[in-house]
């Protein structure tokens, strides 16, 4: 009887900890949907890929969530996995063998994305891995200091690349528009 009574109490403090973690799992979805969209949109430059990698991403936090330990920032923790997440699926897919696509599939532009922001994506997908994290999180105001830890970088040189690679977009903008 002693047994059953223990669970039953343990099961009713659970529920509300199951319960408190719902609802900050809801905050940080609402608060870091776009971003890490964003961030996996600069990665693959496929509206349909990136919400995958998103949504897989979200997956992921959920898993992981009781397990954060706050030594770093939540959003710093979210753009690691975010950034693992896409890096992880490019390399799957750079694995598995391509197969020829039929040529009469009518490609359909999104609505929601305007040309000059598909363009940016491109131009950031043809950017090496670490720039690409580098100007995504840069585009998504987080901070250098974040960005340096995400990135194992020294801020100083998140500085430096963060001009250059502003330069790059700039020139590679510039190519398209000719």
């Amino acid at each position: 009887m002693s047994i059953l009574l223990t669970t039953l109490a343990l099961t009713d403090l659970q529920q509300p900890l199951q319960q408190k973690r719902n609802m900050v799992f809801e905050d940080i979805y609402r608060d870091y949907w776009n971003k890490v969209f964003r961030i996996c949109m600069g990665y693959v430059n496929d509206h349909d890929w990136a919400t995958d990698i998103a949504q897989d991403t979200f997956v992921t936090i959920w898993k992981k969530l009781p397990a954060f330990r706050n030594e770093s920032a939540i959003g710093t923790w979210i753009y690691r996995i975010a950034a693992n997440n896409c890096l992880r699926q490019i390399e799957k897919q750079n694995r598995m063998p391509k197969s020829d696509m039929p040529a009469d599939i009518e490609d359909k532009p999104q609505g929601d994305i305007e040309w000059q922001t598909k363009l940016l994506y491109k131009c950031i997908a043809e950017l090496p891995e670490t720039d690409r994290i580098i100007i995504s999180l840069e585009l998504e105001d987080v901070k250098q200091a974040e960005i340096a830890k995400i990135t194992g970088l020294s801020e100083s040189n998140v500085r430096v690349k963060i001009f250059r690679i502003k330069e790059k977009l700039t020139q590679k903008f510039k190519q398209y528009e000719q």
